[in-house]
């Protein structure tokens, strides 16, 4: 009914909410159980029709003091405070012109008391423009902004100011990304159980922050777009059990970046989306590239590309003028940039020239260089991801565009100029690599040629000769070049008789045990789709990992089952672990495709990832498994056979590496390889570390040692050559290896028993 009009009178309207209160006083139903936001509709519509009358305005004024107006939280019913706001805009809205903005406080959280603060420090008429904005901003609703929202957001922000209101907008912001979500411990039953329940942004204040973050699409200049992209990150940053810290701010944020003239604010979505674990979010993240490579009729993949920043970097260099001073930064390596500053007379300086601190327009200087080489580093990682996963997209490049946006651009070339490209000579593509301003082959012989050819791709192993994969990793060794991602000794998955046999379906990744926890953060890190298994009744017994090949119209897949054992879920009903099943490919239709069907890259490719996320996440790789009761002790035999098993591919290139690298170090007297071990002789005991999961035995009763590896770098690796970044069981296997071998100065107490 309330949704209708219903053309109450003044008497009429205000007795129907007088009777709301007296329900609520007499015990009755609860004020916020009425429907007062309809009911205030009625009150717009009086006002409209007739005017507000002297009658209908004291009533308004009386209701706002009210006690049931007051609450802050809204589990069910009405929404109290989103009426208290109507109302007061109301009166604002037909008072004589002159009269003041109603205030607006923030309700009581961490971020209220700088919000509430700054603006009760602000003057009269700066406060009021800022309370008309505040008010705008707790009304959002929907999934993006209206165009009478923005219109109207914008005409108040041209009131205040655009400089000062940006700087004030990035104080809050800044302060939002610095906080961090507040635990509280609840206990019940005399202690005997205990839950938390997490805070980080009051609801009402998150709804403000997502109109205050919609209210930036007016902008587009760069320091206001880091700052939306840092809060996305900071907005998607998980709590414990519950999710997202704020979902709605996060897509709120990725609206704003999305709709940004150029190509900067698609520049942050590329790399977000390679950071961003939530499924929906990645979706939306898409649908806005999509969009952008409509507009400009090229695919996304080239869009991202070109939203690529270069940060005026030359050569992974740049340098910064400080009147007579220069600091100069300079890309070392995956999240590696380092800063020199240099005197007028050309020496080194370690630190900062004191007036760089003193001088206003030197310090904001300064600040916006570290920025920058803080968004150096993090663009680095997401574009060696990137291109890592270009090779399931068929991508071939133009000469012009490969030149333009890899081999020459500021940024991408520190990563192209170490990896092996294909250059198409007319009849086939032909591998080089770039040295010294040259295209050079495996052989160091100069390929003038190439400057001239139509087509290039990356290279891959599994469209060459053996002998060509070895010719180039003896090139890199020899040279001491490292790549950025694996890929002269990226492992190659080829067709097995088994699989040729099954047909659709392989299951060489099968009958494996997986964390599902640490499962669903590799599929999302390598762009799968994957939703966790929950020990309630949801209809499921298996899930599916999956990840859409649109440039060759499939999707493979990962089958995998819930592990349903005694309590082996957590706090919040999700399967501890999970083992996993067949992989297999579909077409567009739903259709299994045959294996011998795939091509050879994207099945290695996709077999590679399947056989990363059983490397990784198997717990026959956690040295402390083993050790617990229940489930782990009713699948030891699965653990064993895994830390001591057969190596997988990702192990067997390690052991490659392993085999040319032991001889140089300094252990190499004490050490060498046999079989599936890396065999280390200490003064104490013989060690025997898997090369696969790097858990030890000990000599000879082959006694299990267990050692759980620290979260730093172990600096005995400091020296040592690896070819590629980026395998954390290399550096596990040699790390045990340096400690095994001067066993008579380990002091950990743990440690030292077990081998005693």
């Amino acid at each position: 009914m309330m949704r209708s009009n219903l053309k109450f009178s003044d008497e009429e309207i205000a007795h129907l909410i007088q009777e709301y209160k007296r329900s609520d006083d007499s015990g009755g139903m609860t004020f916020n159980q009425w429907p007062m936001g309809f009911s205030l509709q009625q009150v717009e519509r009086i006002i409209k029709d007739r005017g507000l009358s002297e009658s209908l305005r004291t009533f308004l004024e009386k209701m706002l003091l009210w006690p049931h107006l007051k609450q802050n939280a809204n589990y069910y019913g009405s929404d109290l405070e989103k009426a208290r706001v109507k109302t007061e805009k109301l009166l604002f809205q037909n008072s004589e012109e002159g009269s003041s903005v109603p205030a607006y406080v923030l309700p009581e959280d961490q971020w209220a008391p700088m919000v509430n603060g700054d603006i009760a420090a602000m003057d009269e008429e700066t406060a009021q423009q800022w309370f008309c904005l505040l008010h705008e901003f707790i009304k959002v609703s929907g999934s993006k902004p209206s165009a009478k929202y923005l219109k109207t957001t914008s005409e108040l922000i041209d009131s205040i100011g655009a400089k000062p209101f940006k700087q004030q907008v990035y104080r809050w912001i800044e302060e939002v990304i610095s906080m961090n979500v507040i635990e509280t411990v609840h206990s019940y039953n005399n202690s005997q159980y205990h839950y938390s329940t997490y805070a980080f942004l009051h609801e009402k204040n998150q709804v403000l922050l997502k109109g205050l973050v919609w209210s930036l699409t007016k902008f587009h200049d760069s320091q206001t777009l880091n700052w939306v992209a840092k809060l996305t990150v900071r907005a998607f940053q998980k709590i414990p059990g519950t999710g997202p810290t704020a979902a709605s701010v996060g897509n709120a944020c990725i609206y704003v970046l999305g709709h940004t003239k150029g190509l900067e604010g698609i520049s942050h979505l590329s790399r977000l989306k390679l950071q961003i674990r939530q499924t929906n979010t990645k979706k939306l993240i898409e649908k806005y590239l999509e969009e952008s490579s409509a507009k400009l009729g090229v695919s996304s993949h080239e869009i991202e590309e070109r939203s690529i920043p270069d940060f005026g970097l030359a050569e992974g260099r740049k340098s910064y003028a400080f009147e007579d001073y220069k600091l100069e930064i300079e890309i070392r390596g995956i999240g590696q940039v380092t800063s020199t500053w240099i005197k007028p007379d050309g020496q080194f300086q370690k630190t900062a020239p004191a007036f760089t601190k003193s001088k206003a327009k030197h310090k904001e200087q300064l600040k916006k260089a570290k920025n920058e080489v803080a968004q150096i580093k993090k663009y680095l990682t997401s574009q060696r991801d990137r291109i890592d996963r270009s090779y399931l997209y068929d991508r071939v490049w133009k000469q012009e565009d490969f030149s333009k946006y890899y081999l020459h651009h500021g940024l991408i070339s520190f990563l192209a100029k170490d990896l092996v490209w294909e250059f198409n000579d007319g009849n086939k593509f032909v591998s080089a690599l770039y040295q010294e301003g040259q295209w050079i082959d495996y052989n160091g012989q100069d390929l003038d040629w190439i400057e001239d050819s139509k087509e290039v791709r990356l290279w891959h192993p599994v469209n060459v000769t053996s002998e060509e994969v070895m010719l180039w990793r003896a090139f890199f060794e020899e040279s001491q070049r490292k790549q950025a991602l694996k890929q002269v000794y990226r492992e190659v998955y080829l067709l097995t008789d088994a699989e040729i046999q099954t047909g659709v379906y392989s299951n060489r990744m099968a009958a494996h045990i997986l964390k599902q926890h640490q499962f669903n953060a590799l599929t999302a890190l390598r762009g799968w789709r994957y939703s966790l298994l929950g020990a309630y009744d949801d209809g499921k017994s298996g899930e599916i990992a999956r990840i859409p090949l649109k440039e060759h119209q499939l999707e493979a897949q990962f089958w995998v089952d819930e592990l349903a054992a005694d309590d082996a879920f957590n706090d919040t009903g999700i399967w501890d672990y999970v083992t996993t099943d067949q992989v297999r490919f579909l077409n567009n239709l739903g259709d299994g495709v045959p294996l011998s069907d795939i091509p050879k890259i994207v099945f290695s490719e996709i077999m590679r990832d399947t056989d990363l996320f059983v490397g990784v996440a198997s717990v026959g790789n956690d040295p402390q498994w083993i050790d617990g009761g229940g489930l782990r002790q009713e699948y030891r035999p699965y653990w064993h056979s895994y830390s001591f098993g057969e190596l997988n591919e990702i192990a067997k290139t390690r052991k490659t590496v392993l085999e040319k690298l032991v001889p140089k170090l300094r252990i190499a007297k004490v050490s060498q390889i046999e079989g599936k071990f890396l065999k280390v002789k200490g003064k104490k005991r013989t060690y025997k570390i898997h090369i696969g999961s790097s858990n030890i035995l000990m000599e000879p009763n082959d006694q299990y040692l267990c050692i759980v590896p620290a979260r730093g770098k172990d600096s005995n690796l400091d020296n040592v050559f690896l070819p590629f970044e980026g395998d954390r069981g290399l550096s596990l296997v040699l790390s045990k290896a340096f400690l095994l071998a001067d066993d008579d100065k380990i002091t950990d107490s743990t440690i030292i028993s077990q081998i005693g």
